[in-house]
């Protein structure tokens, strides 16, 4: 009797733990995603995030590396704004953006829009746009043609990684900016309106993890590797978008900042999506996840300030 009641209590822990790890709220109680926006934001701060310096949990890399050392972004050559690694963006990022889909793939639960209505006239923006210029990984991280993206990462560990680079982690307007290009189009890639799961890593069929499996240390590389669908990054030379940033639809969920939200419920945010049947366009941002979350899809890409760039001295003027 005592050794049923054993084995059933046991039984009924794992499950709870599976359960919570896939739960979208699974992480909601951890203290760190508790803190108020107050205490993460600086008062000046009206656009833009400025955040406060976390500590990461310096754990294992699962399926990737982290926390790579190298130099700094520093000491550019005077002609250019950004490293060639990454591409430059300015342009004006638009707070609200219509978005009217002619075509879903289901239309019962509207998740994936096959094609969105074109405007007759170049689109406008109902609110107030905010001008930006910066640098943005033209690869997800390790940020190198051909390598395949990192997963299993955490929103600490992204940030980390980061900064560690001279780099930061992209706020999510940044983000969509880079992804929707000056006319703010849904996908990156094509003419902006219709989904094509040929141009980018998108829509593969669903595979079901077993959570038990991914995070038992002697199961693990094995759930992975039964999960993985990740391709080389910038190997879908489709999947582009106007600023010439790779694979920002599909391949993985990447973490950023949420400024678009003001922090809540977390600061952590997820944009692209991944390569499974999911929204996988410019726009929609996940927030269920706090910073401590880690999954099999979830990766990320940096951000860095532009460089004013030296233009040389101008002709003298001829008396």
């Amino acid at each position: 009797m005592r050794r049923n009641r054993a084995f059933a209590v046991f039984g009924w822990s794992l499950t709870v733990f599976a359960v919570a790890t896939v739960s979208p709220r699974s992480q909601a109680a951890d203290s760190a995603a508790r803190r108020s926006w107050t205490e993460l934001v600086p008062a000046s701060s009206t656009q833009e995030l400025d955040l406060l310096p976390l500590m990461a949990r310096h754990e294992a890399a699962l399926f990737g590396s982290f926390f790579k050392t190298g130099p700094a972004t520093d000491g550019l050559p005077a002609d250019t704004a950004c490293p060639p690694d990454m591409a430059e963006v300015e342009g004006d990022y638009c707070p609200l953006v219509t978005e009217k889909c002619l075509r879903w793939a289901d239309p019962a639960s509207k998740l994936q829009c096959l094609e969105f209505e074109r405007p007759a006239a170049a689109p406008g923006c109902a609110l107030n746009t905010q001008h930006k210029q910066f640098c943005i990984d033209r690869y997800e991280w390790p940020n190198k043609l051909g390598a395949l993206p990192t997963g299993m990462a955490t929103w600490h560990e992204a940030k980390t990684s980061c900064e560690a680079i001279g780099k930061r982690l992209c706020s999510d307007t940044e983000w969509t900016l880079a992804c929707e290009g000056p006319e703010h189009q849904p996908y990156p890639y094509g003419d902006g309106y219709a989904r094509d799961a040929a141009a980018c890593n998108i829509d593969k069929p669903y595979v079901w993890p077993r959570p038990e499996k991914l995070f038992a240390p002697e199961t693990r590389a094995g759930e992975l590797a039964r999960l993985d669908q990740r391709e080389p990054s910038g190997s879908r030379a489709a999947c582009v978008s106007p600023y010439g940033v790779y694979d920002m639809a599909g391949n993985v969920d990447e973490w950023v900042v949420n400024v678009s939200q003001y922090g809540q419920p977390h600061i952590s945010g997820l944009k692209g999506g991944y390569w499974g049947p999911v929204r996988t366009r410019c726009r929609p941002m996940t927030t269920a996840h706090d910073e401590t979350f880690r999954y099999y899809q979830i990766g990320f890409r940096c951000c860095g300030e532009a460089h004013a760039v030296d233009v040389g001295e101008g002709p003298l003027a001829s008396n």
